[in-house]
């Protein structure tokens, strides 16, 4: 071969003499017609079931040749196989799986920084966050990408309008990072977003469309991941400003079988924990809403069904505990109308059941009605004394969106000297005012009273205006009871007027008669108003009920000296 040059030859000229042209090829492919022959019918005159191959292997007997055998020419303890890796010098390559780690560090870090140099669109990302909410939101600040610590967007000053008018804001986001996982950073068209943080954001709530925030929240939505830190929640009523959630933390996680939701924040001046759990049914959805109040102590949890075939109407039990006091009960909810049925009530000083609805629609209303089986007076004077002067002042102060009628009533109370057996009662709630239409005491032996009444709260006062009759039933009791020994005859039927400053705590009386309309001099008036807040307010509620002053009060006005 080594008088053979080929680089003298060159092979590739000898095409040159060749002209295919000259050769109709094609021509002679048009002329022949493959449709003509069916060469499919070649395979009848092949019949292979006639021929059983596998009869072959009878003729072979693997069991006559032992290829066990074979091995026993090879020794492999001839051969020091051991010896091949002293050709390899690994002293040479003791850096070699440090180039390996940083090799393949090295792809993953320009993998990880690719998203970095893309264009991003923000009425995509837009789409993204807000995607199936039917809410409108705008993203006004910059969009970035962020590699630490993982793959992320992440975006200031957005803006979610709010559900029922676009014009209006519901909520104002400082910052929001959107996490992406790791596969497909490639693509941005295929980023696939994990979860969304965000971080101070501001919500404003509006009671008024409390049942547009109830739709929204039953539609099905696939939500993301979320959280939320240093969030704060306004609550208004129309434009009429109520009170907030601050220093709120939020999260909301998703699964197969249950969803849940938990908020942490800070509630006039309590910290508050609420959960929500929502368990996914075919047959009816079930939420499971827990509230805890720490510094109060205060813990409620609410179940709730929704059910398929009553999809207007929505069942539940609440239970809501406090140190003793304990209340537990059934519910219905359907037209914006809660029914209480199956419901029953303890506290440390006393116990009974209760029944009603709450209305929320076209304003909220409610009308209860409360049945105790018992009071302990002694446990429920000493709880309204030992409250601090603020809470003294506003112990009649009520909300003016707390509106409707309540029905209370008790079969016995239990106290020192037995003085008030039981009573029963009918008041209504008005614009935070109080109207008592009824307040019966069954005195038992001593006779009974009868209070009519309004409580007027405004801003610098509250004021009950009250109009009282007693009725005596035994007087020789009567005298008994309160130690009266220079005895005169008094009236059985006594009718007092008179006005309470229940923040100062002082009595006026306008008029006092007793029987056929035997009026009062304004003398004995005023000496029997004089001595009453000397005596029975002179150290506020805590004399106002003790039945020894009362009873020093009734002995010194009754006197016949007077």
């Amino acid at each position: 071969m080594k008088y053979i040059n080929f680089k003298r030859y060159k092979f590739s000229t000898i095409f040159k003499n060749i002209n295919l042209r000259r050769y109709k090829l094609i021509t002679f492919a048009k002329n022949v017609d493959f449709k003509r022959y069916n060469f499919s019918k070649i395979y009848r005159y092949f019949n292979f079931k006639r021929y059983n191959f596998s009869g072959i292997f009878r003729y072979f007997n693997f069991k006559r040749y032992n290829f066990s055998g074979i091995f026993r020419y090879f020794n492999p303890k001839r051969y020091k196989l051991s010896n091949i890796f002293k050709y390899f010098d690994l002293k040479n390559y003791k850096f070699f799986s440090l180039y390996i780690v940083c090799f393949i560090s090295f792809l993953f870090f320009i993998y990880l920084i690719i998203p970095t140099f893309f264009n991003y669109d923000k009425l995509k990302i837009q789409n993204v966050v807000c995607k199936d909410f039917n809410f409108k939101c705008s993203i006004q600040g910059e969009i970035k990408y962020s590699f630490l610590p993982s793959p992320r967007i992440k975006f200031d000053n957005f803006v979610i309008s709010d559900l029922s008018d676009k014009n209006k804001v519901l909520a104002n986001i400082e910052k929001i990072y959107i996490k992406i996982s790791i596969s497909n950073l490639f693509d941005k068209e295929k980023f696939n977003f994990t979860s969304i943080n965000l971080k101070k954001a501001e919500i404003n709530l509006n009671l008024e469309k409390f049942e547009d925030y109830k739709n929204f929240y039953y539609k099905k939505i696939n939500f993301k991941p979320i959280n939320l830190s240093r969030g704060k929640i306004n609550f208004f009523d129309n434009k009429k400003y109520i009170t907030n959630i601050t220093n709120i933390k939020f999260k909301h996680r998703i699964s197969k079988k249950v969803d849940t939701s938990i908020l942490k924040g800070l509630f006039l001046n309590d910290k508050i924990y609420i959960k929500l759990q929502n368990k996914k049914d075919r047959k009816k959805i079930s939420n499971i809403i827990t509230l805890k109040a720490l510094n109060s102590k205060l813990y409620a949890k609410i179940n709730i069904f929704n059910h398929a075939s009553k999809k207007d109407l929505i069942s539940g039990n609440i239970l809501l505990k406090n140190d003793k006091n304990r209340l537990t009960a059934f519910f219905d909810y359907g037209d914006d109308k809660i029914v209480f049925k199956q419901s029953n009530l303890k506290t440390f000083f006393s116990e009974g059941k209760f029944n009603g609805e709450v209305n929320f629609s076209p304003y909220f209303n409610f009308d209860v009605n409360v049945d105790l089986s018992a009071i302990n007076f002694n446990k429920l004077s000493n709880l309204i004394i030992n409250l601090n002067e603020k809470r003294k002042k506003e112990l009649f102060r009520i909300n003016k969106k707390i509106n409707g009628n309540l029905t209370l009533s008790t079969n016995k109370i239990y106290s020192k000297y037995n003085l008030v057996k039981s009573f029963e009662s009918r008041i209504k709630f008005i614009n935070g005012n109080i109207s008592i239409e009824q307040f019966l005491i069954n005195l038992g032996k001593l006779g009974a009273a009868d209070i009519v009444g309004h409580i007027k709260n405004d801003e610098k006062f509250t004021n009950f205006k009250f109009e009282k009759n007693i009725f005596i039933d035994n007087k020789k009791h009567f005298y008994s009871k309160f130690g009266i020994y220079n005895k005169k005859n008094i009236s059985s039927n006594l009718f007092i007027l008179g006005n309470i400053d229940l923040i100062n705590l002082n009595m006026s009386f306008y008029e006092i008669s007793g029987e056929d309309n035997n009026k009062f001099t304004n003398e004995d008036i005023n000496y029997i108003e004089k001595e009453f807040n000397d005596i029975l307010f002179e150290e506020g509620y805590k004399s106002f009920f003790n039945y020894k002053k009362l009873k020093e009060y009734i002995k010194l006005i009754m006197s016949e000296e007077d």
